[in-house]
Formats: structure tokens, C-alpha cells, sequence
């Protein structure tokens, strides 16, 4: 009998618990790729799966954790052999599929893309959903037609993972990039990212009028709430915004104007579902147009029975950049 450390998350009588146990991996859940799990990381949905606060997960008993680089170590799937170096990123995975937060996990072939050759699986999860979100997030942008011409671009939620792994990939593609934060203590990081500007969150706070002065041709957003509702007032006629979070609140609090009267265009971006073509285009992207030395500056590491005091962090807003978890 195989067993391996995981992070389970149980049903319990005034909510959920979490705990590290010894897991038996006859009970993993079907799936036609067994991955030997190397790192995993904290997302912010993480923290709401680990700590209970939200309804994250649907099933119980749930392995917690929603992306994982490792290597395969047995598969009955064509486009993966025993030994090859593997990357999932969401679905469903911490939430209806028992996740990444263990020594291993099984899974469909079909949800699975290739380790860039040039990363390494801690560098993968340094990334993780986060940045490989943010990466969504600027194609989407891209794809609007948006280049360092067309003006400055505004990131929310900055020292956040997705917020970091978006400064650092729009400036090195050239961007001037506007950091909003809510802790202005991070400016010396968010600028050694690449930030050409500090703004800080109260500027985006408060009711958003329907349409304020133009400042930004586009911008990735994180928080949602009111603090998107003033990026779309606030957006130059014609741009973009891309909306991947909602730290800040579900509800969007604001007015047609800016769609109709300027032409702002809001994308959403949905990095559990993301179609397989999308995805590997995105980690070929990471590989090639997020600085290394960048993301080393902001990952630090921690050991899964780490796991619940980052959950607990990530929600309260003191995570820096990334968590890198190391499983195996």
C-alpha cells in the first residue's frame, strides 16, 4: 500500500477542517496520468478552498491545492509517457477533482501541457495559475490590439501573484505599467518588477462615476468590485481591461458609459476551463516573456505542511508575489 502527506479538507459540523494526513493512493480518483507532484503553489482560490471561507470546494473528503508541476509515473494516455515533465492548471482540480497539495495526483491526460524545456517544475509553480492568469490577461489585451503606443497600462491587486507576474511580463513587452496597491511599502519591489508608477488603491475606491478622466489604454484587474468599476471609467476611448479577480468583491457597481460612450472593451479571463490551444500558447509565452530573475525576486518557498498559515495570509492581503510549495 502507497501512501504520501496531503493536505485534506474535511466537512465539518460549523463549516470545514483541514489537516496534513497520510493519503492512500488506492483512493486517488480516476484519471488515465498518475504525476509524481514536485511543486505546487497558493493561489488565492487556495486560500479560500484551505481556510473554508468560501465555497470552494464541492466534494469531500478534498486533496486542496488547484495547479501542480511534476513528473509522470504512469499513464495509459497517448501524449504522455512514464518520465515526462507535466503542468496542470485547474479543472476543477482542489474543488471537484482531488488536487495538488499531495505526494501524488491522478488525472486526465487531456488536462495536462508540457513543462517548457527551459523551466524548471519549481519555476512552473513559482508562475502557477496566478501568472499563468496573468499571462491570459495580457494576450487578451494583445489581442484587442493594444501596444506600448497606445499608453500606459494599469495592473490592480500588484504585489499580489497575478498582479507581480503581469508587471513584470507587460514591461518587458515594452508597456509602461501603472502598479496600484494598497501597500505602498512594496514600492521599491513592484518598480524592480517594473512598475513605471505607483497609484495607490484609494484613487480607484469609493462609487466609480460613470465616466471619469482617461488615464489607462487597458488594464488587468484582480480585485473586481468598485475598483474595477473606476478602472472602466477611467479607461482611454477604445482600450481594454482584463478582469481575472475578485478579491475585492463579486458585484460590479458601475454603468454602461464606458462601453457605449468610449468603446472600453472588459475581457474576462477564465483560467479553470481555458481551452488546451490557449494554455500551451500561454506557458510558451511565460517561457520566453517573463524574466527569470523577475520571478525569482518574487517566489518564496514553503513546505506543505506550510499550507494552512499562507492560506490564511493570502486572504488578508500579506502575500508578497508567490508561494512555491514544495511537495516532493
Amino acid at each position: 500500500m502507497t501512501t504520501f502527506k496531503a493536505i485534506v479538507i474535511e466537512k465539518a459540523e460549523n463549516g470545514t477542517k483541514t489537516a496534513l494526513v497520510d493519503f492512500n493512493e488506492a483512493n486517488l480518483m480516476d484519471g488515465d496520468v498518475t504525476v509524481r507532484v514536485e511543486y505546487s503553489t497558493v493561489n488565492y482560490k487556495d486560500g479560500l478552498a484551505v481556510t473554508g471561507k468560501a465555497p470552494v470546494v464541492r466534494r469531500f473528503p478534498m486533496i486542496a491545492g488547484i495547479d501542480f508541476a511534476g513528473t509522470v509515473e504512469s499513464s495509459s494516455h497517448p501524449d504522455w509517457k512514464v518520465g515526462d515533465k507535466v503542468i496542470l492548471n485547474g479543472w476543477g482540480t482542489g474543488e471537484t477533482h482531488l488536487g495538488a497539495y499531495a505526494g501524488k495526483s491522478r488525472v486526465k491526460g487531456d488536462w495536462l501541457v508540457p513543462l517548457p524545456k527551459t523551466m524548471s517544475s519549481r519555476e512552473a509553480m513559482a508562475i502557477g495559475t496566478a501568472g499563468y492568469t496573468a499571462m491570459l490577461a495580457v494576450m487578451a489585451l494583445e489581442g484587442h490590439g493594444l501596444t506600448p503606443s497606445n499608453g500606459p497600462i494599469v495592473v490592480t491587486g500588484a504585489a499580489g501573484g497575478v498582479g507581480s507576474v503581469a508587471i513584470a511580463i507587460l514591461a518587458k513587452l515594452g508597456f509602461t505599467v501603472h502598479a496600484v496597491t494598497g501597500r505602498t511599502q512594496e514600492a521599491d519591489y513592484l518598480k524592480g518588477l517594473g512598475a513605471a508608477e505607483i497609484v495607490e488603491r484609494k484613487e480607484l475606491a469609493g462609487p466609480a462615476k460613470p465616466l471619469a478622466k482617461e488615464r489607462w489604454a487597458g488594464g488587468v484587474d484582480s480585485v473586481g468590485s468598485t475598483t474595477l468599476a473606476n478602472m472602466l471609467s477611467m479607461t482611454r476611448y477604445g482600450g481594454a481591461v482584463a478582469a481575472c479577480g475578485l478579491a475585492g468583491g463579486m458585484e460590479l457597481p458601475t454603468s454602461v458609459a464606458p462601453f457605449i460612450l468610449r468603446g472600453v472593451c472588459l475581457y474576462g479571463i477564465d483560467s479553470v476551463m481555458c481551452p488546451i490551444s490557449k494554455r500551451r500558447e500561454a506557458w510558451k509565452r511565460l517561457e520566453k516573456d517573463l524574466d527569470r530573475p523577475k520571478l525569482a525576486a518574487m517566489a518564496s518557498e514553503i513546505p506543505l505542511s506550510g499550507v494552512p498559515e499562507a492560506a490564511q495570509r493570502i486572504l488578508e492581503g500579506q502575500v508578497r508575489g508567490r508561494i512555491v510549495v514544495k511537495i516532493g
